[in-house]
C-alpha cells in the first residue's frame, strides 16, 4: 500500500531496540520501553506559512529521527506498525 502524509506529517517506522544489555542481561518483551528512535519512511509536502507560501520539511525519507516517547498516532498498514506525526514531534535528525 501507498501512504503520502499530508502537509507537514511524517511517516515514521520505529527502530527495533536491542534485546541484550551490553553486558549481556537479556530484556524481556515485558520491561521493553518504546524505541524513541525511527526512520523515515515518508513525508507530505510541507507547511504553510503565515504569508500562505508552502515551507518545505527539513527532514526527507530515510532520514533517522529521534521523537519523544508518546509523540504521534500509531497506525497498522500491511501487516507492519508505523507512527503518523507532524514535523514538530521530531527531537532531531541523527546523522
Amino acid at each position: 500500500m501507498k501512504f503520502r502524509p499530508l502537509h507537514d506529517r511524517i511517516l515514521v517506522k520505529r527502530v527495533e531496540e536491542e534485546t541484550k544489555t551490553k553486558g549481556g542481561i537479556i530484556i524481556p518483551d515485558t520491561a521493553k520501553e518504546k524505541p524513541i528512535e525511527g526512520k523515515v519512511m515518508a513525508v507530505g509536502n510541507g507547511r504553510l506559512g503565515e504569508d500562505g507560501k508552502l515551507i518545505p520539511l527539513e527532514v526527507k525519507k530515510g532520514d533517522r529521527v529521534l521523537f519523544g516517547k508518546y509523540g504521534g498516532t500509531e497506525v497498522k498498514m500491511d501487516g507492519q506498525e508505523y507512527l503518523i506525526m507532524r514535523e514538530d514531534d521530531i527531537l532531531g535528525i541523527l546523522e
